[in-house]
């Protein structure tokens, strides 16, 4: 497992973006923060495969934490499941990301893997 972060580390309602590579894997990530849990999702809008943050780190419209929100086609997605209530893409759903809460670490479950500043290639993997 790969500690991304303490939970302390998230206010409530923030979403903060991760990269993740190693052998045969890298993927950008996307950690919520809902009161004492995580909602986690990989970064890949399901409409056309781009990352939903077109200014890096910003994944809400005009700051509002109640939708993730695609910056290439203004999708909106529940952060709560991960499916598009509004946008080309709806009735479609974010791919969830392998994190989960291992006491108050927010951790990445998949093995081999390390942080990046960013990854060197196309994400290799959805699942």
């Amino acid at each position: 497992m790969l500690e991304l972060c303490t939970l302390a580390d998230l206010e409530d309602g923030e979403a903060r973006g991760f990269n993740v590579e190693g052998a045969g894997i890298a993927q950008r990530l996307i950690v919520i923060r809902q009161g004492d849990g995580v909602h986690a999702y990989i970064n890949l809008c399901p409409h056309i495969g781009s990352r939903l943050d077109g200014t890096i780190g910003q994944f809400f419209e005009d700051d509002d934490p109640t939708m993730l929100f695609c910056d290439s086609h203004a999708a909106l997605f529940r952060i709560e499941d991960g499916v598009c209530v509004e946008g080309p893409c709806e009735g479609e759903k974010l791919f969830p990301a392998a994190v989960t809460l291992h006491g108050d670490k927010v951790v990445y479950t998949r093995e081999g893997v390390e942080l990046v500043d960013e990854i060197s290639r196309i994400v290799s993997t959805t699942d």
